[in-house]
């Protein structure tokens, strides 16, 4: 995808949440759309990729690099994966981090370190810097039920201009498989990107509309 005949960059982060299955849809999906992806995987993700999904993400850096690269099909340069304390990423400076950030699923210990500034890895670090520099932040948490130390963080990145988006899936496009609910969400997620997808229909497209 191009935005003023340049192409979309997006950081995806994916931490330990339940729910993998959203991120990785989502990065396949960004990288169908000709977006530029870095990609950011938290350990926790590993563990849970591998305990919720068929594929196994193995656990050496170089190995997982090629385990996206052959998982999405991406061209020379499209996705780079960058290591959890690689501070000299472009995503660690507000002077050349993308637009947009989309954190899928987020966990709550992520969710309450950047809420609170922590900064202790690059996941943490690149949405602190989308946050100062008054750039695009979605936040996509999967629990339930939300505690109030859960609501109350949630709040305090809605304030701070963050855009919340629980991983809900609707219903009124009546879902078939699990793959129909996931791609709800992802779809979501791409409109507020303001990526083309035609995954899934708006409402009032919807058949009997």
């Amino acid at each position: 995808m191009q935005v003023n005949n340049q192409v979309k960059t997006v950081t995806l982060a994916i931490t330990g949440a339940s729910g993998a299955q959203y991120g990785l849809r989502l990065l396949q999906c960004l990288i169908q759309a000709d977006c530029k992806v870095y990609l950011l995987i938290s350990d926790a993700a590993r563990i849970v990729i591998n305990t919720e999904t068929d594929y196994t993400l193995p656990e050496s850096f170089e190995e997982q690099s090629q385990f996206f690269q052959q998982f999405t099909g991406a061209k020379d340069a499209q996705l780079t994966l960058f290591a959890e304390k690689d501070w000299f990423a472009p995503v660690a400076s507000g002077s050349s981090s993308p637009s947009s950030m989309v954190i899928c699923p987020a966990s709550g210990g992520t969710i309450s370190a950047i809420a609170t500034g922590a900064s202790n890895n690059l996941i943490e670090r690149a949405a602190d810097v989308a946050l100062k520099e008054r750039r695009q932040l979605i936040v996509v948490p999967r629990e339930t039920p939300y505690s109030q130390l859960h609501l109350e963080n949630m709040l305090k990145l809605a304030q701070l201009g963050a855009m919340i988006m629980p991983a809900s899936p609707g219903f009124y496009q009546t879902p078939k498989t699990i793959e129909d609910l996931v791609d709800f969400v992802v779809a979501r997620i791409l409109d507020q990107l303001e990526v083309k997808q035609d995954i899934l229909p708006r409402w009032g497209e919807c058949a009997g509309n």
